[in-house]
């Protein structure tokens, strides 16, 4: 099986060389599409892209990375990348594909980081990259919450805890709040998401540019669901949820901490996913990162996301490093036997 690998450092040279292959219609996740790294690289800073591609028999993968310098590289991603995997299009052969990229990769680099993964991906890339002489070490960072709503919000509802159905009701008919949901990019709707942000207990955003232009592209697209819950004329809770291919994720939510008295954040959650479910009636709602306890009363299903550090045994930095991150790995280990 013959193997073409190219390099690219400009994301308008993969768009010329991918076609429709990274856009929305062949890649069903926000993660692996083009448009995405695009977001990253123009809104975030000391983003330097550099990214790998092996193809066969059109069959294609690619590893969306970022140069840090002195043979370091990470995943092109950031505080708002939910998942990041290789991003592969066609039918092939995978870990042969990505092996390729792993075997290009050692060219330019002696360490790899790689965050968040889902378990799958971590499988496939560790796979790849050991077999092509780096030693790998993969340490939990976080965990994804989801659950199945395939039957309809009502059997989604009652299968949630009693307490929270109680507070959920008990707090909507007492506050009175007034709940607006847009499918879609609402100029008011949004600054009124940006108003509760700034209120509550996250502070400023990170980047309200990435996050007003993320929203702007996924409302063009129709995936765009923002629930703003008002006090009289006041926000005082806010969440954006994209629904696509049977997924709804939960971006992000917010409440005012003037507000925390009515729960405002529970209320609004509960109406979104009434709305989302029985509007757009997805197979799966999905928490995004973040192990906060709340979040246990919405989702059934808790997973482990991964960082996989990649090191070039060929290389003396790469083995050196490697030596010291599995010494760590075993002290960690022992503690927590």
């Amino acid at each position: 099986m013959r193997v073409n690998v190219h390099l690219y450092r400009s994301l308008d040279d993969v768009a010329a060389d991918a076609g429709p292959a990274l856009d929305r219609a062949a890649q069903p996740s926000l993660f692996d599409r083009l448009d995405w790294f695009r977001l990253v690289a123009t809104h975030l800073p000391d983003i330097c892209p550099v990214i790998v591609r092996a193809e066969s028999g059109g069959a294609k993968a690619w590893l969306f990375l970022t140069d840090r310098g002195h043979g370091r590289a990470e995943a092109l991603a950031c505080w708002y990348t939910l998942g990041f995997a290789p991003v592969f299009a066609g039918d092939g052969q995978n870990d042969i594909l990505l092996a390729a990229c792993a075997r290009a990769a050692k060219r330019h680099f002696h360490h790899v980081m790689l965050t968040p993964l889902a378990d799958a991906d971590r499988a496939v890339l560790e796979r790849a990259f050991t077999a092509t002489g780096w030693g790998t070490i993969a340490t939990p960072v976080s965990i994804n919450r989801q659950v199945a709503v395939g039957d309809g919000f009502a059997a989604f509802w009652a299968a949630r805890p009693g307490r929270l159905r109680s507070t959920a009701q008990r707090k909507a008919k007492a506050a009175g709040l007034r709940i607006e949901v847009s499918d879609g990019y609402d100029p008011a709707a949004w600054a009124a998401y940006e108003s509760v942000y700034a209120e509550s207990w996250k502070g400023e955003e990170g980047s309200p540019t990435f996050q007003q232009a993320l929203a702007m592209q996924e409302g063009a697209a129709g995936t765009l669901r923002l629930g703003i819950a008002y006090l009289a004329d006041q926000p005082v809770a806010a969440q954006y949820w994209l629904v696509e291919g049977g997924r709804a994720t939960i971006h992000k939510l917010a409440y005012a901490e003037s507000a925390r008295a009515l729960s405002p954040g529970t209320v609004l959650t509960a109406a979104m996913f009434r709305h989302v479910i029985d509007r757009d009636r997805p197979a799966i709602v999905d928490f995004g990162t973040g192990d906060d306890p709340y979040k246990a009363d919405w989702m059934d299903q808790r997973h482990t996301l991964w960082r996989i550090d990649l090191h070039r045994l060929s290389h003396p930095a790469g083995l050196y490093g490697y030596a010291r991150a599995r010494a760590a790995a075993l002290v960690r280990a022992r503690r927590a036997a």
